[in-house]
């Protein structure tokens, strides 16, 4: 038998690479006669870095940049200098795991670091940059990321706003005349899972705005102030990106990027299966194991699971999804080539338990599985 091990990331808990050893470990517990290859897997958010280096035989240079609170950080991103292609994680810089909960402040985080990355590619000479959103702490709709690379956000005085993220509503004017001119010959691949769009209740503000610190109360005018902001950025290139798919990525990053440069959007787990050699092996393959934190309904849209289930089952192999935690919906999965959810907890836990137990958890949660694979009839 073999099997192909992908997982994400468990997130707060274990990245992809540690998941993916960590469920290749319990198969060989349970038999060593299994054949395994691991994929870690990611859907552009955190892990998206490392899942394409895995593939690729690239590395990765660490810079000092700002985090969400403009604090100085150690951040990552990828380089494969043959192909001149840097893989940058809006996570790495202006991501939610690096503050902690009683810091999430919507009005004053920042993807500048984000931007600093970006910068840092150009400078090496990238042709390529491959940009992951996901996991990101902020609403600023990638202004912090713009500011960075020399656009500048001005309010109807005439000022210019350094950090403008939470002020969108004072922004009157944008002057790109400043704008880094490597970008426009720079092929700059979008890596994202989401679809919805900048504004309304499926837009930024309203679905990711409360995972970062945006309060009941804050919804109305942050929604207010990203609509001003959108009407000033349409003003500005002549068009309106703000219900195109995508556009309310990462907390709006996905409009600025479609407004103001010419960028191509992947979904990105379809990126990840193409560069890590996973589309190659898959054939071979006799079951699928993927998993992450939490499988439900949504994970149809543009996650890892969905995504492992529907190629496997082009080619007829089962898939198996190992889960955090599990939702509502997940019937719906059946038909997308997931066949079973298996829960890595096995009775009445807390969270903080649960994320504090990962690793031991995921491994016996795997091994449950493979003895009960091992005792199904040979076909």
């Amino acid at each position: 038998m073999k099997i192909l091990i992908a997982p994400d990331s468990f997130k707060g808990s274990i990245s992809s690479t540690e998941a993916a050893r960590i469920i290749e470990s319990a198969v060989k517990t349970v038999s060593d006669d299994i054949r395994t290859r691991t994929f870690p897997m990611a859907d552009g958010g955190e892990g998206t870095v490392d899942a394409i280096l895995l593939g690729t035989g690239g590395h990765r240079i660490v810079k000092e940049v700002r985090d969400p609170l403009g604090r100085p950080i150690q951040a990552a991103l990828g380089w494969m200098p043959e192909e001149r292609t840097a893989v940058i994680e809006t996570a790495a810089a202006s991501g939610l795991p690096l503050l902690a909960r009683e810091e999430l402040d919507p009005l004053s985080c920042t993807t500048f670091g984000t931007g600093e990355l970006i910068l840092e590619a150009l400078n090496l000479g990238a042709e390529t940059i491959v940009l992951g959103l996901g996991g990101s702490a902020t609403v600023d709709c990638g202004t912090g990321i713009f500011e960075a690379l020399g656009a500048r956000f001005i309010d109807s005085g005439g000022q210019v706003l350094n950090s403008p993220g939470g002020k969108l509503g004072s922004i009157a004017e944008i002057d790109t005349s400043a704008l880094d001119p490597r970008l426009g010959s720079t092929n700059i691949v979008v890596a994202s899972d989401v679809t919805n769009p900048l504004l309304g209740k499926d837009g930024a503000v309203h679905v990711f705005g409360p995972q970062k610190g945006v309060t009941a109360e804050l919804l109305v005018p942050m929604e207010n102030d990203m609509a001003h902001f959108a009407r000033v950025v349409s003003a500005h290139t002549g068009r309106d990106e703000t219900d195109t798919p995508g556009s309310g990525a990462a907390g709006g990053i996905g409009f600025l990027l479609r407004s103001l440069l010419s960028v191509t959007f992947r979904p990105g787990i379809e990126l990840i299966m193409e560069t890590s050699g996973f589309t190659d092996a898959l054939p071979e393959a006799d079951l699928m194991i993927t998993g992450e934190g939490r499988v439900d309904g949504q994970s149809l849209f543009g996650k890892v699971p969905a995504g492992i289930g529907r190629l496997a089952k082009q080619h007829g192999i089962p898939t198996a999804a190992l889960a955090g935690s599990i939702g509502s919906g997940i019937e719906a999965l059946e038909e997308h080539g997931v066949c079973v959810v298996h829960p890595i907890v096995s009775g009445p836990i807390s969270l903080e338990e649960a994320m504090n137990n990962a690793e031991s958890l995921l491994f016996e949660s795997a091994v449950r599985l493979i003895k009960t694979i091992r005792l199904m009839p040979k076909q």
